[in-house]
């Protein structure tokens, strides 16, 4: 799991195997998004703001189920 300085995104974890992205909020809330490219997952770790990159690349285009 990787910890990120965002406003919004608290941390950002990554099953390759499942191609699962987990991303916790500042809110608490958790999610799970299912079929997501590693690409992807580390093009949002390195993004220069992770709040505009799930917003721009993961939100709305990938499955996903609320955890935790």
């Amino acid at each position: 799991m990787v910890h990120v300085d965002s406003e919004a995104i608290l941390d950002i974890d990554y099953d390759a195997a499942a191609a699962t992205l987990h991303v916790r909020f500042t809110s608490g809330d958790g999610y799970s998004y299912f079929d997501v490219p590693a690409d992807v997952h580390r093009a949002f770790v390195a993004a220069q703001s992770h709040g505009r990159f799930f917003q721009q690349h993961i939100r709305d285009r990938y499955r996903y189920r609320k955890v935790g």
